[in-house]
């Protein structure tokens, strides 16, 4: 092999002949001590802001929402046109009062979940029905509202409740709680598949969120209800409603985590796990919450889920359909998201860039 020298090389060191100089060695640091390099910020302070984000977000929400609770147009039937009026004068925008004609048509609404009161004259009081199954929050909302017009009309008030809570779910929350952790376990699979994507090819990755799916709903509608007796379901319907939930989470999360890169995860906690849990219904009850809070509440997968939870365990699924529709819609929405980013150009093909995986 020909190998090409400088002629400068090949000058002797003492003849005089100029060369070039090598760059001098950086002065040692005084002290004889070595300068430690700069590190970077961004490694540690941008898991710090996440931090603190998620912290402010989850007080804001669980505890927010439960400082100063109060009704907004919560469903009431009334027995008669005369007490209708004066009850809808009285109470303003905090009820939204539906007449109707006899006690057996007030009862029937509550128990359809067509109201969450019922209010008839009976000689000189009033009697108001509840369902203690729509909470703690919104029968203590209504019992206020009606004790505050009886007691300045110098009327006395017995109450009684048409759908009590389960025997053992005395504090109505078992709901909210199985909610949750379906929508935990969903949300931990999906940050775990994340974390295989050198490992397994998407159509695997989907395919593991949605048949963990089915088997996390049977696991928790048996758990929760022929086991701990909490949740009086039917059990394949409620089966079926936690399915949903888990792939509804699992899916969104993997989606955000896609898309949206290692900040995706944040995203997903704050969307799911604490606004959605805390806007779900729960713990405060939907006609209790502030007009952002009870626009959502609805619309995201946990308070879809604890509609349907509630529906199936008091109220024989009468307003089933639309949550089921709405965490149904959350599945197909992700899912179709997901396929089209594995089908669509990988991220820094174009540019000679590392692709990011779908």
């Amino acid at each position: 092999m020909l190998t090409i020298t400088s002629p400068a090389a090949y000058a002797p060191a003492d003849s005089g002949g100029t060369q070039p100089s090598a760059a001098p060695p950086a002065p040692a640091p005084s002290g004889g001590r070595h300068a430690a390099p700069r590190r970077p910020i961004r490694p540690w302070l941008q898991p710090a802001v996440i931090g603190l984000v998620l912290v402010a977000a989850f007080i804001t929400c669980y505890v927010g929402l439960q400082r100063d609770p109060r009704p907004h147009r919560v469903p009431i039937a009334v027995v008669g046109d005369s007490l209708a009026a004066d009850l809808r004068t009285a109470l303003g925008d905090s009820a939204e009062v539906h007449p109707v004609a006899t006690v057996a048509a007030a009862r029937s609404a509550l128990t359809g979940r067509d109201v969450v009161a019922a209010v008839s004259a009976d000689g000189g009081g009033l009697t108001l029905q509840v369902a203690g199954a729509n909470g703690r929050s919104t029968t203590g909302a209504v019992q206020r509202l009606v004790g505050a017009y009886a007691a300045g009309t110098g009327r006395t008030v017995a109450v009684t409740d048409a759908v009590p809570l389960a025997g053992h779910d005395a504090n109505g929350l078992a709901g909210f709680y199985l909610a949750f952790g379906v929508s935990l376990a969903g949300f931990v699979l999906a940050q775990s598949a994340l974390g295989l994507t050198a490992q397994l090819r998407l159509r695997h990755r989907l395919t593991l969120l949605l048949g963990f799916a089915p088997a996390a709903g049977l696991v928790a509608a048996v758990l929760a209800g022929p086991v701990l007796g909490a949740v009086p379901a039917p059990l394949l319907p409620l089966a079926l409603a936690l399915s949903l939930l888990t792939a509804a989470v699992g899916l969104t999360t993997k989606l955000l985590g896609t898309y949206l890169g290692p900040i995706g995860i944040p995203v997903a906690t704050v969307l799911l796990l604490t606004v959605g849990n805390a806007t779900s219904g729960a713990t405060v009850g939907p006609d209790l919450l502030p007009g952002a809070a009870r626009a959502v509440s609805a619309l995201l997968p946990p308070g879809a889920a604890v509609r349907a939870i509630t529906d199936l365990t008091y109220f024989h699924g009468a307003h089933l359909a639309l949550p089921l529709l709405t965490l149904a819609a959350w599945v197909a929405a992700t899912g179709l998201l997901l396929a089209a980013r594995a089908r669509g150009p990988r991220r820094g093909v174009a540019s000679g860039g590392a692709a990011r995986p779908a």
